[in-house]
């Protein structure tokens, strides 16, 4: 039976036939009971996480990744319906947004007794993979994308993954939900049908350690939440906001990395996607498609992007960090891509050949 949802989604939970959970989500009231047909195929076995003592970072290895499916033509894609005798990763003949848990995934379940080990240099043992790894698939329609999604299909994608977030953050090895999305080949997209993914790591991130530490250091110093005042320079500003509504505001960061960076943030601020009320989630989509056609109509071509969900890790920083998306795109002109020079890939020391005011100018000026 489906699970109603808030915004009038619900959701029906079945599994496929190797045993991974696949949830479907309907903007009205299904009955989900397709079938998984195809043979049972067991489970890549976990893989293990290694510490880089250089820096104290955590680093997945997962070789079972590298016999996954790459670039299929559209007759082939399994994040098509299943249609006849062709069986896809949704047994469903059609479907408007389904989840489930990814089949190569790069973290898994671990065994009921997992502990991250204390980091204690070049003794600290390796450990199992611990996590989850989910596919997201925003439409059945192979030839469409995020922007093109009605405001209606974008709101149940929103529902997808405030319920995803909800679940996975209560499991007990999880301590960071991560969705994001890859869009184009330029950013080594695998599978072309429109959809994103959630990592859930057992352990913070480097990126969110160092935003965690910012926003700590950010509410000592003032007692005020960091993105509240970024937020607030913005609207001073008026330079660089991109459009906005009563709950929701795009604009091009003061200190963007990418030629064509946008963040889109709730006005009023919440820590994690889970924690999006009513009126929020409503206002979402139309934020969502006005800046994501936007970026598309800079040069009149789909733009490559990688488009990223950050909010409070699971268990700590819920006072100081929040939930925001950050799409940055690596196209800078129509023909050149950003490529990541060796300031930028070996010290993370970004140099920035665009203003970010003029690339925020020319988001503005596309027509919508």
């Amino acid at each position: 039976m489906a699970k109603g949802l808030s915004g009038g989604v619900f959701r029906s939970d079945l599994q496929l036939a190797d045993g991974r959970q696949i949830s479907y989500y309907d903007s009205k009231e299904v009955t989900r009971t397709a079938v998984d047909k195809r043979d049972d195929k067991a489970q890549p076995g976990i893989g293990h996480l290694r510490l880089d003592p250089l820096v104290n970072e955590w680093i997945a290895v997962a070789s079972h990744r590298q016999h996954r499916v790459f670039l299929p033509p559209k007759e082939l894609c399994p994040l098509c319906p299943t249609v006849d005798s062709k069986l896809t990763e949704v047994p469903d003949k059609d479907y408007e947004v389904v989840v489930f848990t990814n089949r190569s995934p790069a973290l898994t379940t671990p065994s009921s007794n997992w502990k991250l080990p204390q980091i204690s240099g070049l003794d600290t043992p390796n450990a199992d993979a611990a996590g989850a790894c989910e596919v997201v698939c925003y439409t059945q329609d192979h030839g469409s994308s995020f922007a093109k999604l009605s405001t209606k299909q974008i709101r149940t994608v929103l529902e997808a993954w405030k319920d995803r977030d909800s679940a996975l953050s209560k499991l007990s090895f999880v301590e960071h939900v991560f969705p994001f999305e890859n869009r184009g080949e330029e950013v080594g997209v695998t599978l072309s049908h429109p959809h994103g993914q959630i990592y859930a790591y057992s352990f913070l991130p480097p990126r969110i350690e160092k935003m965690l530490e910012a926003a700590k250091s950010h509410l000592a110093k003032t007692g005020r939440v960091l993105l509240d005042d970024v937020i607030a320079r913005e609207v001073k500003d008026k330079k660089r906001i991109i459009c906005e509504n009563p709950e929701w505001i795009a604009f091009v960061p003061y200190a963007a990395r990418y030629p064509f960076e946008i963040h889109i943030a709730p006005k009023r601020t919440v820590a994690a996607m889970a924690d999006l009320d009513e009126k929020q989630s409503d206002l979402f989509a139309p934020i969502a498609k006005e800046a994501l056609t936007r970026l598309d109509g800079v040069f009149g071509i789909e733009m490559a992007y990688i488009a990223s969900w950050y909010q409070a890790p699971v268990n700590i920083g819920r006072d100081c960090m929040r939930l925001h998306w950050q799409i940055v795109s690596v196209r800078r002109q129509p023909g050149k891509l950003k490529y990541l020079s060796g300031s930028e890939s070996a010290m993370g020391a970004f140099i920035m050949d665009l203003e970010p005011e003029q690339s925020a100018k020319q988001l503005q000026e596309v027509k919508y």
